[in-house]
């Protein structure tokens, strides 16, 4: 394998959990439970996982009031993209 399609494994496993980690999250806030700190939202975001971040917020409704959120997720996606 090439170096770049262990990238893409990499971007698409770390996709994968911060869907799931923000699913985690909404659902968190919607029973009023101790929630996940924003960093680390962002932070999964920024490492690889952007692209689950911004299909999380939008088909799950989570910080998508957040300006901050979707400027970091759709930047990182842009930045994942050009490594790519």
């Amino acid at each position: 394998m090439e170096l770049y399609e262990y990238f893409l494994i990499y971007i698409l496993a770390l996709s994968v959990i911060t869907f799931i980690v923000y699913t985690i999250d909404k659902i968190k806030a919607q029973v009023k439970a101790w929630r996940i700190p924003e960093k680390a939202l962002l932070t999964l975001s920024v490492i690889g996982g952007a692209l689950g971040g911004l299909i999380a917020m939008y088909t799950v409704r989570h910080k998508t009031k957040h300006w901050y959120f979707t400027l970091v997720n759709v930047l990182s996606v842009g930045i994942h993209c050009f490594i790519a």
